[in-house]
């Protein structure tokens, strides 16, 4: 092969690769002129025009409308671009053309104007070599890799990443939906933390219109803008030192916690040059804040996907050039500080899971999540149940079902952003433990949302209910926020289910017109979704209230809190709305009918 078509094969795959642009976006007479003409300039305005940084773009709060209304664009075209890359990097690796594969990308950073060179050349240096060896060692074909990047295929199509969990041979008791408990029976109150995203290079004035992932660090703001805020800024910024502080500090002395689930997402979001010192350098320093603040009160915490160096990348142990060990030991050390027993150690060492008991008949399970999404470009090359974490989860659970025990489930990702495989395994988990698990929570969206388990038989039964907490920073477009969960309380025969939750946001506007942090109560769920309890038929029947009035004042209030009142209702149309309602209804990713009943798109 030529070295010219080399180069140019190779700044196809990175274009469409390293800076991970999202493929539904772009259509197919875009792609197809594209492959004909990639050095237009053009073409490259309009290609960037659909693309952008993925971690900003889909914490956006239009994503959800932009992606259910692009979802069913053919991108055949995407595929056929992602296949003239892979044959050339497999060729050149077996060929030890490593300089070859140096320059390609150096002229793609210096290339694509439209692009910050340092982010482009800092993401090729954090992840190339990963994705080389996933090129190298997964089990698939060029298409099949291609067809996997960009969603060409459903990944459940792929023998390769379809396995089972295995239950025990146990019947699976009759279902027994929660009940309301007496008004005057105990209760506890669970504060939940998320996505704190500290940025310790927060620069107030500085420029928050930046071309970077990230911005609020450096520069002057252009003439006519405005500089970032003190609090914080709206714009695509993570949040200061001191307003993390100042949030947390309300939070302990407004709210009377009984404890408090830490769902991850620690480090700030410039995820193109960031070490392993960073990271450690924002869990310590973050958890001696937390630690200080609540001095009295147990962590139960979860990993996020943003404490690794590289984001995302938790290798599997069969990843012989690469280990995570480095993080679980600190993970384990600090998480112990904020209240977990000793005897947790081992198994977060192990894999960043871990059960423990919080009161008599509650039982929590953290969960890794990490290993169960397709941005941990590891699983590729093997994604079976890593580290055998959901029959661990299994084995748990049937404990608690044993010895008459309720399960909280906490982790970062929800499972719809799973790969398929464990996301359809997850839901048959939840499924055969409904009497057992009494509530999930988990972070990782930003903005505030729930979604409803449905039976794997009866598709309209709702079995279990996950909800979504709001993120401390305000990446992006979103006021920063916390949530209280009430449950029902510690005594014998408890459900532990939660019976309501209040929203917390500080209003970043006010705040920094004021100079002072100006915090407000956004909303009860009982009381501004009109439910009698929180239990999975009443979030059932509240959706099904939506769907017939999916233009009305009801479901604008849903997206104002969904954005923690950053927008109004008036802010998300049909559309919008429809993806909302679609998402809320999605246990499992990949369900191509879990949206039948919602109304069409207009």
């Amino acid at each position: 092969m030529l070295r010219s078509s080399c180069v140019f094969a190779l700044v196809i795959f990175f274009a469409i690769n390293i800076l991970t642009l999202d493929a539904r976006s772009v259509t197919q007479d875009l792609t197809e002129s594209i492959l004909k003409d990639p050095r237009n300039d053009d073409h490259r305005k309009l290609l960037h025009a659909f693309t952008g940084y993925r971690h900003r773009f889909e914490q956006s709060p239009n994503f959800k409308e932009l992606r259910w209304n692009l979802r069913n664009l053919n991108i055949e075209g995407l595929c056929e671009l992602c296949d003239l890359g892979v044959p050339v990097i497999r060729l050149l690796l077996e060929l030890n053309e490593t300089a070859l594969i140096n320059e390609a990308v150096s002229f793609f950073c210096k290339e694509y104007k439209s692009l910050d060179e340092a982010v482009c050349l800092g993401a090729a240096h954090e992840y190339i070599s990963v994705v080389f060896q996933v090129v190298q060692l997964a089990p698939l074909t060029n298409k099949q890799i291609c067809a996997l990047a960009f969603e060409c295929q459903p990944q459940r199509d792929f023998p390769v990443f379809s396995w089972n969990v295995t239950f025990p041979d146990k019947p699976k008791p009759t279902p027994q939906p929660p009940k309301p408990p007496s008004p005057d029976s105990p209760k506890l109150n669970i504060l939940h933390l998320s996505d704190i995203h500290v940025d310790f290079l927060y620069k107030p004035g500085s420029q928050a219109d930046c071309a970077q992932p990230l911005c609020c660090r450096q520069g002057q703001p252009a003439p006519g803008h405005i500089g970032a805020g003190f609090w914080g800024d709206y714009r695509n910024c993570d949040i200061p030192y001191w307003t993390a502080e100042a949030i947390l500090k309300y939070a302990a002395a407004v709210e009377k916690a009984d404890f408090i689930y830490y769902t991850g997402d620690l480090p700030a979001h410039n995820v193109w040059n960031q070490s392993r010192s960073d990271q450690l350098y924002s869990l310590n320093t973050i958890n001696q804040m937390l630690a200080s603040i609540f001095p009295n009160k147990t962590f139960y915490s979860a990993v996020g996907n943003h404490e690794a160096a590289p984001c995302n990348l938790y290798p599997t142990p069969n990843i012989k050039t690469d280990n995570i060990s480095w993080l679980y030991e600190a993970l384990a050390d600090s998480w112990i500080k904020l209240g977990l027993p000793e005897d947790t150690r081992q198994s977060i060492e192990n894999g960043a899971f871990y059960t423990t008991l919080i009161r008599r008949g509650l039982r929590l399970i953290s969960l890794n999540m990490n290993y169960c999404t397709s941005d941990n470009y590891w699983l590729v090359i093997n994604s079976t149940d890593p580290l055998g974490q959901l029959q661990w989860l299994i084995q748990w659970l049937q404990y608690a079902e044993d010895h008459e025990e309720k399960v909280h489930l906490i982790g970062h990702q929800p499972p719809h952003s799973c790969m398929a495989t464990f996301s359809w395994n997850f839901n048959k988990i939840v499924n055969r433990y409904e009497n057992t698990i009494a509530g999930q929570f988990y972070g990782h969206a930003h903005s505030e949302e729930f979604m409803v388990f449905y039976d794997e038989v009866d598709s309209q039964r709702p079995v279990s209910m996950a909800y979504i907490g709001p993120s401390i920073t305000t990446y992006s477009y979103l006021n920063p926020g916390y949530r209280v969960y009430t449950t029902d309380g510690d005594y014998p025969g408890s459900s532990y289910w939660t019976l309501d939750y209040h929203t917390v946001i500080m209003n970043l506007t006010a705040s920094n017109m004021q100079n002072t942090t100006v915090f407000l109560s956004e909303y009860d769920a009982r009381d501004a979704y009109q439910m009698n309890t929180l239990f999975p038929n009443d979030w059932n029947d509240f959706i099904q209230r939506l769907e017939k009035d999916i233009d009305g004042p009801l479901m604008g209030s849903v997206y104002q809190h969904l954005t923690k009142s950053y927008q109004s209702g008036t802010q998300c149309d049909h559309n919008c709305r429809r993806g909302l309602i679609c998402d809320f209804k999605t246990a499992r990713s990949e369900d191509p009918h879990a949206c039948d009943s919602v109304p069409p798109f207009i």
